[in-house]
């Protein structure tokens, strides 16, 4: 399995105002978009930009696509890699891997996306069988993460935040929760993605206690049931 089988260089552009998520959240985030601006006259006064965060809670609560809003925020490519998938390609060959794809990111000054970020930094003090492995795995990583560029930004993404080396965990400058919605913001978001499809179909059952992504799934689902129906009704009364 080679590089480009392990990564995803996507390719969507998701704005940043388009995301709902907390305002310290948001704020942190702002922060350090500002700071990857104006880069290089920071460095006039001897001051580095924060360019490694941790995105960590629930799944579908928005950290693949907050990733994705700050590469187009900076006008960057974001390179993904599910770290799951290159563990389970050839556990012998993960460290290589691994540094090719940080190569690689540091060659186009990207955006490097490591999602299932607990997979690769699992306790060095865990029980695995391959914990040998996982140990050299963890320590090449840590290597990696300490010689990151300023001018590439690193983010990674965990469900699974305590299962994480300590020793990786404090190399992030910035570790950012996302927290299950409540109902007032998943109608907000209901609202969002309501409004693209026709008023007389927006009047849907809510459904709450679910992710971001739970709720999107369920509206397009929702919505496809809905519009087929009037199309077979059209096509019944055009017989």
């Amino acid at each position: 399995m080679n590089l480009y089988e392990l990564t995803v260089n996507d390719t969507e552009k998701i704005a940043l105002d388009d995301l709902l998520f907390s305002d310290e959240n948001k704020a942190a985030l702002l922060q350090t978009i500002k700071e990857h601006e104006y880069i290089e006259e920071l460095k006039k006064y001897n001051l580095k930009v924060d360019n490694k965060i941790l995105l960590h809670g629930h799944s579908g609560c928005g950290k693949t696509t907050t990733a994705k809003a700050i590469a187009a925020a900076l006008n960057k490519n974001i390179v993904i890699m599910n770290l799951s998938t290159l563990i389970n390609a050839r556990i012998g060959e993960t460290s290589k891997n691994v540094k090719a794809i940080f190569e690689k990111a540091i060659r186009e000054k990207a955006v490097l996306f490591l999602d299932e970020f607990d997979q690769i930094g699992k306790s060095r003090d865990s029980d695995d069988k391959d914990v040998g492995e996982m140990r050299r795995l963890v320590n090449t990583i840590i290597q990696l993460i300490d010689y990151f560029p300023s001018d590439s930004l690193l983010i990674c993404a965990t469900n699974h935040y305590h299962s994480i080396d300590t020793a990786l965990l404090r190399r992030f400058q910035i570790r950012l929760q996302f927290e299950m919605p409540d109902e007032g913001e998943l109608d907000l978001y209901y609202d969002k993605v309501l409004a693209g499809f026709p008023e007389h179909l927006q009047d849907i059952l809510r459904k709450y206690n679910i992710s971001y992504a739970e709720a999107k799934d369920y509206i397009h689902t929702t919505m496809k049931k809905q519009i087929i129906a009037e199309l077979d009704l059209q096509k019944l009364l055009q017989q």
